[in-house]
């Protein structure tokens, strides 16, 4: 039997022996937190802080100096200004001057990319405060002659910018100061004033700028600054004592824009992207010590030669010509123009109709309608069949012999050519298109599909000089025979066919195109081909005239 009197009592000794474990083990674990605050040393404080700043920790780094917010605001600006891909912080030497003070060096290693590395060493001291060990805070343990409002900060550096040349040389665009003339609400008084009085300052140079327009803007975005125009140089210095007027800023900013304001293309944004390409490439950097009034302390740094200048393809002159053959619509309309024995894109003008809807010329996407009757007939003479029984494969097939669906990589120049099928590479960079608008066509390449006829095999495009463009489709040119028989029926279109209207340039051939009210004229002339498209025309032979415009602006002299 057992004795439930001595089992009472031998658990109420196992528990009192349980506590009793329990409080010792919490008593020597409170007294080794308590022991290792107290064993905090001079060196452990530093090497606190050197482990938090390699873990980019500005609030535990600082934590280990005499002035915690002031530190924590300098280390956090510190990584913020630099933004490093790495950094490294090192103890380098640290000498024990008694019970109440140290001393040491910390070695940083900042690297910001290949061969762009800025490296250093600083000193500070240790003091045994009331607190305990703490680092006497001073910026300039951070980063030499930091401090006195002083912040580090890393910047890229530029060379002189480029200049983009036409292909004969002209001048086509440089980086000139663009002057954003901006409403400011809130230095602005009298709106309606303001914008009357501004908008006949303005009126020489921009008579679309009104006070009406200026106040609708506003109104569409309270509180906020609003552009009223932007002015080149010459326009603003002519205008600067005039705009002087309450609410009234000027904002400078420096952009790479047409030496001849006159030339106005899709071209120009894709030159910037080769041109920004250029800056890239050849960038410098630089560490700075940025004094409270703006002026930069360098610290570490370097700056190679500038860029090479940029050759463009654009020959200015035909640019112009093709730009007063546009406007003579009052719908969409675009002219491309590509120089087959190069690639080079000679020329690309929309008008302002055009221009809304965004780079239509090399990216804007139209049912393909009779525009493929040549792809068709080539695809035919080569199988030996009716053109009436060949699959879409044969067609896209014979379309990449002539350019079409190539997926050319041009340097800064995103575009299209031909989509064939919905699941054709590429695609996804259609919208809103249907299966039923297929195939579709750009009117850069009908003008591929003109220049692939010209020189008998697709040229290579580009519209910088040295940079054509690259394809991983492989297409065999046409047959010559084959090829011949294409040109047969574009000089017999313009000799007595569709084009008869321009059966006055005895060189030219060319085919027209239809799709709905679109209309198309895509040819060559020697060496120059092009494509002319007209959307939503008010008469079937709209692209032709168009064509005739151009012919004749390109035979008046230079200005």
């Amino acid at each position: 039997m057992v004795d439930m009197g001595n089992g009472r009592s031998l658990g109420r000794r196992n528990r009192y022996v349980i506590a009793l474990t329990s409080a010792v083990v919490l008593a020597v674990i409170l007294a080794s937190c308590v022991l290792s605050k107290e064993e905090a040393t001079a060196q452990s404080v530093v090497d606190d802080f050197v482990n938090a700043l390699n873990e980019g920790d500005a609030a535990a780094a600082a934590a280990q100096t005499s002035y915690p917010n002031a530190a924590e605001t300098a280390i956090q600006q510190m990584f913020d200004g630099l933004k490093p891909e790495d950094a490294k912080f090192d103890l380098t030497q640290f000498m024990d001057l008694g019970s109440d003070s140290g001393f040491f060096t910390v070695g940083a290693a900042w690297h910001f990319g290949e061969g762009k590395d800025w490296t250093y060493q600083v000193q500070g001291g240790v003091r045994n405060l009331s607190v305990g060990w703490r680092i006497s805070w001073d910026p300039s343990i951070l980063a030499p002659d930091l401090g006195n409002g002083r912040v580090v900060r890393y910047d890229r550096t530029d060379a002189a910018p480029p200049r983009v040349f036409d292909a004969f040389g002209a001048l086509l665009m440089n980086e000139q100061t663009i002057n954003s003339v901006t409403l400011d609400p809130a230095t602005m008084p009298d709106p309606v004033a303001t914008t009357r009085r501004l908008a006949e300052v303005l009126e020489p140079v921009a008579p679309l700028v009104t006070s009406d327009t200026m106040m609708a803007e506003m109104a569409e975005k309270p509180g906020q600054q609003v552009t009223a125009v932007l002015l080149r140089d010459q326009d603003w210095e002519y205008l600067e004592q005039d705009l002087a007027i309450p609410g009234v800023i000027t904002i400078k900013t420096p952009k790479l824009i047409t030496a001849d304001r006159r030339i106005t293309t899709p071209l120009l944004d894709p030159l910037r992207k080769v041109w920004q390409a250029n800056r890239d490439a050849t960038a410098g950097w630089a560490v700075h010590l940025v004094d409270p009034d703006g002026t930069l302390i360098p610290q570490a740094g370097f700056q190679g030669p500038p860029g090479p200048d940029i050759v463009a393809t654009m020959d200015s002159r035909l640019q112009l010509a093709a730009e007063e053959a546009v406007v003579s619509v009052g719908t969409p309309a675009t002219i491309v123009a590509i120089q087959p024995s190069s690639g080079a894109v000679l020329a690309a003008a929309q008008n302002n109709q055009a221009m809304e809807q965004g780079p239509i010329a090399f990216q804007g996407l139209y049912p393909a309608g009779s525009n493929l009757d040549l792809v068709k007939k080539a695809a035919g003479l080569q199988k030996g069949v009716d053109p009436s029984s060949l699959s879409i494969e044969d067609i896209e097939k014979a379309g990449n012999q002539l350019g079409l669906g190539m997926n050319y990589k041009i340097p800064g120049l995103d575009h299209q050519t031909a989509v064939f099928t919905a699941d054709q590479s590429g695609m996804n960079q259609v919208m809103n298109r249907k299966d039923s608008d297929l195939p579709a066509v750009t009117p850069f390449g009908m003008a591929m599909l003109a220049a692939s006829i010209a020189r008998g095999s697709a040229p290579a495009p580009m519209i910088v000089q040295g940079q054509p463009g690259t394809t991983d489709v492989a297409a065999q040119p046409l047959p010559a025979n084959v090829n011949d028989q294409l040109r047969g029926m574009m000089r017999d279109n313009v000799v007595r066919g569709g084009a008869s209207f321009l059966n006055g340039y005895p060189d030219l051939m060319g085919m027209n195109g239809a799709s709905g009210d679109d209309r198309w004229f895509y040819g060559s002339r020697g060496d120059l081909a092009f494509a002319v498209f007209v959307a939503d025309a008010d008469g079937g032979d709209r692209a032709v005239k168009m064509t005739d415009m151009l012919f004749r602006e390109m035979a008046k002299p230079a200005n």
